[in-house]
């Protein structure tokens, strides 16, 4: 979907975040794309050019992160829990240069109601590939300086909008192994009663570790997705 967007000029700002935040900055700055994932973008250029917004902000038990489940009617990825986000638009700008800052922002107002001048972009993760679906994804990271409503826009593509502590993505008690019928395996988070699993329970993985907020957890703990994840 589209509508009227607030999102104009876009620049990253490192400037006045919380203090807690130092060690995912540092982290961005120094992580490379191999120790994100092993599913780069294709080196023909080819793939849909997209972005997500990894928002952290600070609720009644600290920081937390904003995620949204996705509609189950979705052909892609549906009833699956995720950052905000998807495909670039042309009005986004170049995909090398600041498109992905905006696309971001433009997705998760369009897709939670946010307002993005509440936004504080702080930096950009290496852009990945998620193969099943053939999108490049430049993770967009930022702090919600200024936090506003937040809800499901369209029920035809979310289902719910929510915040998760960080100390609850950092329990060990809420972690897993997810085991996909096809065999491959990969971190897992059970939190606000949902399954997070895939690409943003990868990204929310390696972040918790080089921040250096990982607590030792049960790798041998699986959880298997249904026949249709």
């Amino acid at each position: 979907m589209t509508r009227a967007s607030g999102v104009g000029d876009v620049v990253l700002d490192r400037t006045g975040l919380p203090g807690w935040l130092d060690p995912v900055v540092r982290a961005v700055a120094a992580v490379r794309p191999t120790q994100l994932s092993r599913f780069l973008p294709p080196e023909d250029g080819g793939g849909r050019q997209s972005a997500v917004l990894i928002l952290f902000g600070e609720g009644e038990r600290g920081p937390e992160l904003l995620l949204m489940e996705r509609a189950g009617s979705l052909r892609s990825h549906a009833g699956q829990v995720a950052f905000p986000g998807g495909a670039l638009d042309p009005e986004d700008g170049d995909p090398a240069g600041d498109g992905p800052l905006r696309a971001a922002l433009r997705e998760a107002e369009e897709e939670t109601g946010l307002d993005p001048a509440g936004v504080q972009l702080f930096g950009a993760l290496p852009r990945l590939y998620i193969p099943v679906s053939e999108f490049v994804v430049t993770p967009v990271l930022a702090w919600w300086r200024e936090p506003s409503p937040v809800g499901v826009v369209d029920p035809g593509e979310t289902a719910r909008v929510f915040t998760v502590p960080v100390a609850d993505l950092t329990d060990p008690a809420n972690r897993a192994t997810a085991v996909h019928p096809r065999g491959h395996t990969g971190p897992a988070f059970l939190v606000e009663s949902a399954l997070v699993w895939g690409f943003t329970a990868g990204l929310i993985d390696r972040l918790l570790h080089f921040a250096g907020w990982e607590r030792p957890w049960d790798r041998d703990r699986q959880v298997p997705l249904d026949w249709h994840a």
